[in-house]
């Protein structure tokens, strides 16, 4: 007797349902991409519950015929490619046709359609085919999906919280606002709305939808183009910054993808404009010719393969870094009032307002600090009351015209507990970390002697031993070239063991045998994925920091001068390797209002 048999068609949809529909997020998905891709210029999600009790789809699309209505359950069932060949030219979003089958197998799913004729109302219970009748004739479709899971009580309950589900589906609808501004977007869960757009079209305001005004007035839009490729989009300024990657958003051809190759460029272009730790805000579109990129990887088609991959990566550097390279990224501290808030039914006492100083580096509440979490989702809240903004408020405004030296001219006057450095000009005051300010001096300065090394170097009176694991000194035997590159006399010496007869000028003194150390453990760590550009980076960063004025460590007022002066010429003044600013800014305004000089 056979022991191998075709499973029955609802018990396959299930298992399809293990990777289409993995969480209420993937329900809410799959049904925006059908709504969009159906023409739809207007998109309602509304949820009970964060879609764990149901979720509710209404679009403005071309809706369906009664044949189509019934058929689109079916498992590969897809009106968006005809055979193979259109696998290369994708240009809708959705087109395995796996999605509908797969919900439809494990909830309670209620589908409304009509092109604007006689319209259809199918029924489907658990895969199952329940009534098929007429319904009314308004244009589009309302997709209801009930009891998620309800039929396979494991898959229920291993959903997270109804926060984090929630949570997901902002993060999500807001990523697919941002890739399809001309559609008007609304979520609403329980009643409360979280998201609202207005479809116009208009990018930045978009962006102000999701993420605040606050975060938009610091950043700045970006466009660049080869022959493959067109980029465009807006950065977040390095001040304005995030605990991980979950706002740094690429849309292909209006696909929200994932690729970390694309992450990794965004955030190697911010290097030592902020800390290694933190990650920009990045809303970027990128424009290519479907047969370039391959979206059929996985079933959720948020994985993505570019064909020249290379190309694009060097692209999106190279315009992130000229953008910041030609701003002026001083940090201003302004003056926020904190007002006690008071509950509806409590009594309202009259109680002091505190004033404080706020930095705008991460977030619009003017926290300097962002708790970590397991997610983020893009709106600092979950469920909002919809702001209503004037049409004619100004969201964004470019500098009319680019200033004539990006880091101002300043005066010290003098140096607060031997670490900054105090300044002024007609603007305002300045406060310089000294420390960080010799840092980016001295980065700059090795970086480009390791680039076009000096032919000079320091012999030893007595030469440095070093002695190294065998594996590691095998490593470092393969690459004797970059030392003596950088102008080290370096010689094998017995076994394992190296000596070092002479060492460039830049080595910080007094830190010579440890800086070799140093510069022999990047070697033997890089060895896998050994770049000279990286190594170089890293170098300069360690030697920069050595050799840098400790924080407390008194200079004087000409030391002070020369400092500043070297600090203006350097290509990124504002901010140390390690990304902390170098200067922060207090304007005239803003002293005199700190002291009630000024009326408010």
């Amino acid at each position: 007797m056979p022991k191998i048999k075709v499973m029955d068609e609802i018990l396959a949809n299930k298992i399809a349902a293990g990777e289409v529909v993995e969480r209420c997020s993937s329900v809410v998905k799959e049904l925006v991409e059908n709504s969009i891709d159906a023409g739809s210029t207007e998109i309602k999600i509304e949820l009970v519950d964060a879609g764990t009790k149901e979720v509710k789809v209404t679009d403005n699309g071309t809706g369906m015929e009664k044949e189509d209505a019934i058929n689109c359950f079916g498992r590969h069932a897809t009106s968006k490619i005809r055979e193979e060949e259109d696998l290369f030219h994708i240009e809708t979003l959705g087109f395995r046709g796996e999605a509908l089958a797969s919900i439809a197998s494990v909830s309670e799913v209620e589908l409304r359609t009509s092109t604007g004729e006689v319209g259809t109302i199918v029924e489907i219970n658990g895969g199952v085919l329940k009534e098929v009748r007429n319904g009314d004739a308004r244009k589009g479709t309302i997709m209801s999906i009930k009891n998620l899971f309800y039929n396979t009580p494991a898959r229920l309950k291993h959903l997270k919280s109804l926060y984090t589900e929630l949570a997901n589906i902002t993060d999500y609808v807001n990523k697919i606002a941002l890739s399809h501004t001309n559609i008007k977007f609304t979520l609403i869960n329980n009643g409360n709305v979280i998201l609202s757009t207005d479809g116009t079209g208009n990018l930045l305001k978009t962006i102000k939808d999701v993420y605040g005004i606050q975060v938009v007035k610091k950043i700045v839009e970006v466009k660049g183009e080869d022959s493959d490729y067109e980029v465009s989009g807006y950065i977040s300024l390095p001040e304005v910054h995030r605990s991980n990657r979950n706002g740094m958003i690429t849309l292909v051809n209006g696909r929200v993808v994932r690729n970390a190759d694309l992450n990794r460029t965004i955030n190697d272009a911010y290097h030592s404009y902020k800390p290694d730790t933190r990650y920009p805000i990045v809303v970027l579109n990128i424009t290519v010719d479907p047969s370039l990129v391959d979206v059929n990887i996985h079933p959720t088609k948020m994985d993505i393969k570019f064909s020249k991959l290379e190309e694009l990566m060097i692209l999106i550097r190279q315009m992130i870094k000229d953008k910041l390279a030609h701003k002026t990224l001083i940090p201003h501290i302004v003056e926020e009032k904190k007002v006690d808030e008071v509950r509806p039914t409590e009594e309202v006492k009259p109680r002091p307002q505190y004033e404080e100083l706020t930095i705008h580096f991460d977030n619009p509440d003017g926290n300097i600090y962002e708790q970590e979490e397991e997610y983020l989702p893009v709106n600092e809240s979950l469920v909002v009351e919809e702001k209503k903004e004037q049409e004619n408020e100004e969201l964004f405004k470019e500098d009319v015209e680019e200033k004539k030296e990006r880091f101002p001219l300043m005066y010290p006057v003098g140096i607060v507990h031997g670490t900054y450095i105090i300044c002024q000009n007609e603007l305002g005051m300045y406060m310089i970390d000294q420390h960080a300010a010799k840092e980016r001096c001295n980065y700059e300065r090795y970086k480009k002697e390791m680039g076009n090394p000096s032919t000079n170097s320091i012999p030893l009176m007595f030469p440095i031993t070093i002695e190294l694991p065998a594996n590691e000194f095998i490593v470092l035997k393969e690459h004797f070239d970059l030392l003596k590159n950088m102008k080290f006399d370096v010689e094998e010496f017995g076994v394992n063991s190296i000596i070092v007869k002479a060492h460039p000028v830049w080595l910080p003194k007094d830190h010579e045998e440890k800086a070799i150390r140093k510069i022999i453990e990047l070697i033997v760590t890089c060895e896998k994925n050994f770049s000279i550009e990286k190594f170089n980076e890293s170098v300069a960063t360690m030697l920069s920091c050595k050799m840098a004025i400790k924080a407390n460590q008194f200079i004087t007022m000409e030391e002070a001068e020369a400092l500043l002066a070297d600090l203006k010429n350097c290509e990124n003044p504002f901010h140390c390797p390690h990304g902390r600013p170098t200067t922060i800014f207090y304007s005239n305004y803003d002293i005199e209002k700190l002291f009630k000089r000024s009326g408010f």
